[in-house]
């Protein structure tokens, strides 16, 4: 067992900043339990284009509110405290926060922490070595 306080990443290499939103990363692969967490804030009307397509991602919303859009299908979905979303089949989605909004996400494969969104809002897939 180990205990980590979102305070103990703040203001470290684990804790990414962007104009539109930012990530704590809670846990990473480096911890090899299968998958990482972290905390992102996403700043009120931003527009945020993503798309894992080597990770499945979910994403659960503790606070704020926004939508997200499937960009496959043109459906979307009003996200709010309590909702999640699952990106399971390297879904091409926009994020609107219309307040900010903090959100909890899990990825799997886990990610170093070193991944950097390419100019089509995906993550490499980098593999902690043993």
């Amino acid at each position: 067992m180990f205990v980590r306080k979102i305070d103990d990443i703040t203001d470290t290499e684990a804790d990414i900043k962007t104009e539109n939103w930012r990530s704590k990363r809670i846990v990473l692969a480096k911890d090899k339990l299968g998958f990482s967490v972290h905390e992102t804030t996403l700043y009120a009307g931003t527009v945020n284009d993503f798309w894992y397509a080597n990770h499945i991602e979910a994403v659960f919303i503790t606070q704020g509110e926004g939508e997200v859009e499937d960009k496959a299908t043109g459906e979307v979905h009003q996200l709010e405290p309590g909702s999640i979303y699952v990106l399971n089949n390297a879904d091409k989605h926009q994020v609107r926060p219309r307040t900010e909004m903090k959100t909890v996400c899990v990825f799997n494969p886990p990610v170093t922490g070193r991944e950097v969104h390419d100019e089509n809002g995906v993550y490499p897939l980098i593999v902690e070595e043993d």
